[in-house]
C-alpha cells in the first residue's frame, strides 16, 4: 500500500502543476475534435498529456552536479536537428523518431530553463548556448522563449548577467524572425487565431485555459521562484510568438513535443520540497 499511498501524496501536492499542464490540453484536445483536426492529431496530443503527466508525478529533480550533466545533454539535444533532423526550407528545427517529428525548443527549453534557473553560475552560459542553437535553426519562438526565461529570472534574481542574456536573445529573436518563418499548418501553428475567426467564444475560453495554465506556473507550482518565473516565461514567449507569427501553439494546439517538454519541466521538484 506504500506505493498507491505515496503517489497519492506526490498528486497531491503537485496538483497545481497537473492542472497547469492538463487544462490547456485537454480545452485544445477538444478544440481539435470540435473543428474536424485529424485523429491522429487527437491521438497524439493524448499520448503526449499521458506521457507528460506521468512525467511530472514520477520524476524528482537531479542534484546540483548532475543538473549541470542534464543541463549540457538538453543543449546539447537542440543542436541535433542541426547534424540529423529533417530540413523544410532550409529550416531545421525537428527531431525525427521514425514517422514522429518533435519540435526540439519546445521539448528541451522548458526543462532548460529550470536548470538555469537553479544555476547561478552558469544560467546565462546555459541559455546562451541555447540561443546558439536556435540562431542556428532557425527558430524565433524558442529563441524568445529563451528570452523571456532570461527575463523571468532576472526579476527573481536580479542577476545582471540575466539581464544582458535577455537583451542578446531579443536582438537574436528579431533576426530569426526574418530569416526562419514558414507556412501555417492548420491546427498547429496559430491555432488562436484560427479558431477566432470559426467561434470568438471558444478561442476566447482556450485563450483562457493558456493564460490560466501560465499564472498556475508563475505562482502556485512546487518549483522555487526563479524556476517558476523562467518556466512561464518560457511558455509566455512560445505562445506570444505563436500570436505574431507561424510558430506552433504550445499546449493548446497539435503537437506532443511542448506537452512532454512542459511535463518534463513541472516534474523537477526538488526532494526537499517533494
Amino acid at each position: 500500500m506504500r506505493q498507491p499511498v505515496a503517489l497519492q501524496d506526490r498528486a497531491r501536492h503537485r496538483l497545481p502543476a497537473i492542472v497547469a499542464l492538463a487544462l490547456p490540453v485537454l480545452a485544445g484536445i477538444a478544440c481539435l475534435v470540435a473543428f474536424g483536426a485529424p485523429g491522429s492529431y487527437v491521438a497524439a496530443n493524448g499520448a503526449g498529456l499521458a506521457l507528460g503527466l506521468a512525467l511530472l508525478l514520477l520524476l524528482d529533480a537531479p542534484d546540483e552536479r548532475r543538473s549541470r550533466i542534464v543541463a549540457v545533454a538538453l543543449v546539447a539535444l537542440l543542436y541535433l536537428p542541426l547534424v540529423a533532423g529533417p530540413a523544410y526550407n532550409d529550416v531545421t528545427r525537428w527531431i525525427a523518431l521514425g514517422p514522429v517529428r518533435l519540435h526540439a525548443g519546445m521539448l528541451v527549453i522548458p526543462a532548460l530553463a529550470v536548470f538555469a534557473a537553479r544555476d547561478k553560475l552558469y544560467a546565462a552560459p546555459i541559455l546562451l548556448a541555447a540561443l546558439g542553437a536556435a540562431l542556428l535553426q532557425p527558430d524565433a519562438a524558442s529563441g524568445f522563449a529563451l528570452t523571456i526565461a532570461a527575463v523571468g529570472i532576472h526579476h527573481a534574481t536580479r542577476d545582471w548577467r540575466m539581464g544582458l542574456t535577455a537583451i542578446v536573445g531579443f536582438v537574436a529573436t528579431l533576426y530569426m524572425a526574418v530569416h526562419g518563418e514558414l507556412p501555417a499548418t492548420e491546427f498547429v501553428e496559430r491555432v488562436l487565431v484560427d479558431y477566432a475567426v470559426l467561434s470568438p467564444t471558444v478561442a476566447l475560453a482556450l485563450f483562457a485555459a493558456l493564460v490560466a495554465s501560465f499564472v498556475l506556473i508563475a505562482t502556485a507550482v512546487p518549483l522555487e521562484r526563479p524556476a517558476r518565473l523562467a518556466l512561464a516565461g518560457s511558455l509566455f514567449g512560445f505562445s506570444l510568438m505563436a500570436l505574431l507569427s507561424n510558430y506552433p501553439s504550445a499546449l493548446i494546439g497539435h503537437g506532443a513535443a511542448p506537452i512532454i517538454g512542459y511535463g518534463l519541466a513541472l516534474g523537477l521538484v526538488r526532494k526537499a520540497a517533494a
